[in-house]
Parts: structure tokens; C-alpha cells; sequence
């Protein structure tokens, strides 16, 4: 049963949440810019009285969401979204915010960043397609089988998930500090203008949310490329 249990877990559990993870990672890049325009982001700016009231009650105002390759605004909750062009080198549009709000904390991170999350989205796009055919390399075709059953190519699959997955987990944890760090110094900056100051609050977007789950189920088909690379070397 446990054998059992474990080849299902290798053969088709696993292929699942690569794709899964894949997925959720590209949602999480490509937002809001490309699509979930009010959904997604990275960092949102939101109108609420918290900061300077202390209090929950509804107050409307301008938006922004900001993500790894630009981001989106609207005037009111009412109104339509606009978002910039996406850029590897974004260029966050905050001329939404009123003039006495710390827009010059609200900084892209470096322009290299987003090169390097999508260098490793490729990475995972690579290692999802030949994990998920080395995974059922017994149901191919006899050349493509024994191409597939080859140790280099095995070896190659598993190291582009690695990369990947490093790459990718790197670039988002500075992302997330860069992000954590204007977060904080928005907020306090508007919370020193006391009732004067705009009715906003910076907070963390969901995106993180996704990107953290993206990789904790990534990590799971690369440790099985991994061990079976382990086992293969020690014989």
C-alpha cells in the first residue's frame, strides 16, 4: 500500500503541483499590469482612516496596486482601473495620490529583479515539462522512452529546478524586503502628519501569498528529481 501510495504521489500527485505552482508564480509575476488588475499585486496603497484614526470605517479615495513590472490606479472604488505598460523596468504611476502623500518611498525595485524572476519562471516552465514526461516516460513511445530514461537528461531536469526554484525564491524574498521597508516608511510618514495627512494605508499585497505557496509546492517535485538523482549516483 505504501509502495503504492508513493508511486502515485511520484507519478501523478506530483506533475499536478508543479503545474500548479507554475502557475500561481506567473499569476503573481504578471499582475496587476497584464491581468487581475485589482485582485493581485505586490504592494497595494488603499484609501482607509486607520492611520490617523485608529478606526475601520469605509472612506474612498484613490488605489494603487504595484507589482514586478508596473502597476495600476484608480481615482475612486467606483471608478475604472488604469494600468501602465509592463516593463521589466517599471514605472510606477502615482499621480493619483494627493500631493502631501510620500510618493517618492513607493520606488520600483532594481530593474535586474523581474529579469531574474522571469529567467527563473523559465527555469520552472522547463522543469515542469520534462519532469512530467520523465515522469511518464513508460507510457511513451519506444525512442522517446529510452531517450527519457537517460541519466543525463534526468540530471538536467532536476538541476533546472533547482535553479529555478533558487533563482525564484532569492528574487522574491528582496522583493519582499524592498517592499516591506517602503511599506513601513509610507505608513509612518503619514501617520506623522497626524490628521493632516492623506487618508491611505501601503499594505503587502496577496501576491506574496501566492508566491509562497507556489514555492512551497514547487519544492516537492524537486526533491523527487533530487532523490531519485541521489539513489541513481550511490548504485
Amino acid at each position: 500500500m505504501i509502495a503504492g501510495l508513493s508511486k502515485a504521489i511520484t507519478l501523478y500527485l506530483a506533475p499536478v503541483i508543479a503545474l500548479t505552482a507554475t502557475i500561481l508564480s506567473l499569476l503573481a509575476f504578471l499582475a496587476p499590469t497584464l491581468l487581475l488588475h485589482d485582485q493581485v499585486a505586490l504592494l497595494t496603497v488603499t484609501p482607509s482612516s486607520v492611520l490617523q484614526r485608529g478606526s475601520t470605517e469605509s472612506v474612498d479615495g484613490p488605489s494603487v496596486f504595484m507589482g514586478a513590472l508596473g502597476s495600476c490606479a484608480r481615482p475612486n472604488n467606483a471608478a475604472g482601473i488604469n494600468c501602465t505598460e509592463s516593463s521589466v523596468s517599471p514605472q510606477y504611476d502615482l499621480s493619483l495620490l494627493p500631493s502631501n502623500a510620500p510618493i517618492l518611498l513607493l520606488s520600483p525595485p532594481a530593474a535586474t529583479t523581474p529579469v531574474f524572476i522571469a529567467v527563473a519562471l523559465s527555469f520552472s516552465a522547463l522543469f515542469l515539462f520534462s519532469f512530467t514526461l520523465i515522469s511518464f516516460r513508460h507510457k511513451m513511445p519506444g525512442k522517446l522512452s529510452m531517450l527519457l530514461e537517460k541519466p543525463a537528461l534526468q540530471r538536467l531536469s532536476a538541476w533546472m529546478g533547482f535553479f529555478g526554484f533558487m533563482i525564484g525564491l532569492t528574487s522574491f524574498l528582496v522583493v519582499r524586503m524592498w517592499f516591506g521597508k517602503a511599506i513601513q516608511d509610507f505608513n509612518a510618514s503619514i501617520q506623522s502628519q497626524g490628521e493632516k495627512g492623506p487618508k491611505l494605508i501601503a499594505s503587502s499585497g496577496n501576491a506574496f501569498t501566492m508566491i509562497w505557496v507556489a514555492y512551497a509546492f514547487y519544492a516537492v517535485p524537486i526533491i523527487i528529481s533530487l532523490a531519485k538523482l541521489n539513489v541513481t549516483a550511490s548504485k
